[in-house]
């Protein structure tokens, strides 16, 4: 039996460090939020939403034909954003979460953390460099309850630290785990 997958691109926060809206920045001549949606292998998913409150970040999951999730309250925090994701994705097996700020993130993988996490479907899988985890994970549907719960900016952290025994983790080079936070940040970058 296949296991239906979602995929919940995170792209609504306020970059109060970066100062403007940082998923416009670019990173080799493409904007973050670009790179972030090349990064998703739509055909692993049955559907990919992306949640933004940036009007140009929504024209461009269309164009994609991602699903395009207006944040109307990004100020409420990530669980806000986490739960109109979950709610856009209607009733998958899981969720994958990934976040827009990620630049150097690598489609393939991103397929493989998909095929790790299709290996072992009660685990939540989550990218990793070193044994120290990053993103983007993946949560079986028996964690929705819990992220669903999340207030203000707490995250997908709060229920993994719930659950580090239910947590596999999938090795990667430590530049696609990279995310930009300020101006600096992307200027140290090599794509």
């Amino acid at each position: 039996m296949v296991q239906t997958l979602g995929c919940v691109v995170m792209a609504a926060g306020n970059a109060r460090r970066f100062g403007e809206n940082k998923l416009a920045a670019g990173v080799g001549g493409r904007s973050l939020i670009l790179r972030a949606l090349e990064a998703v292998p739509r055909e692993k998913f049955e559907q990919v939403a992306v949640v933004t409150q940036y009007p140009e970040v929504l024209e461009l999951a269309e164009r994609f034909r991602f699903s395009a999730v207006r944040n109307e309250h990004p100020d409420w925090g990530i669980s806000h954003t986490i739960r109109l994701g979950l709610e856009s994705l209607g009733g998958c097996a899981a969720a994958m979460f990934l976040v827009g700020d990620q630049p150097l993130l690598k489609r393939e993988s991103v397929k493989a953390l998909v095929e790790l996490w299709r290996s072992q479907p009660e685990k939540i899988a989550a990218l990793a460099h070193g044994g120290v985890r990053g993103n983007p994970c993946v949560f079986p549907a028996r964690f929705f309850p819990e992220l669903l719960e999340l207030r203000e900016d707490h995250g997908g952290n709060t229920v993994i630290r719930r659950h580090e025994e239910d947590l596999v983790l999938l090795e990667v080079p430590e530049e696609e785990l990279t995310d930009v936070d300020t101006p600096e940040a992307l200027k140290g970058l090599k794509p």
